[in-house]
């Protein structure tokens, strides 16, 4: 999934950076590029309405301005720390 197009319910809104399949902790990391500075976004998988593979989208059900007040991702929250 990592470099999808990420489309919300009204508009593109940047590319899958990275994602995670661990059970119970599924989510996407989509860079938002220059329409939030470059935001880094943490979404559920939940949030994944569908995926067209073959044009490599994935659509969220979520708004523009839903996930520009997603939280931002933390690379040491979010991947785990060593202490």
């Amino acid at each position: 999934m990592t470099g999808h197009k990420v489309e919300a319910t009204d508009s593109f809104i940047g590319k899958v950076d990275k994602h995670s399949d661990e059970v119970g902790y599924s989510y996407i990391v989509v860079d938002t590029g220059p329409w939030i500075f470059g935001k880094e976004v943490l979404l559920p998988a939940g949030t994944i309405s569908r995926i067209d593979a073959s044009d490599e989208k994935i659509f969220v059900d979520r708004t523009k301005a839903q996930i520009k007040n997603a939280p931002e991702f933390d690379k040491d929250k979010h991947l785990g720390d060593s202490d």
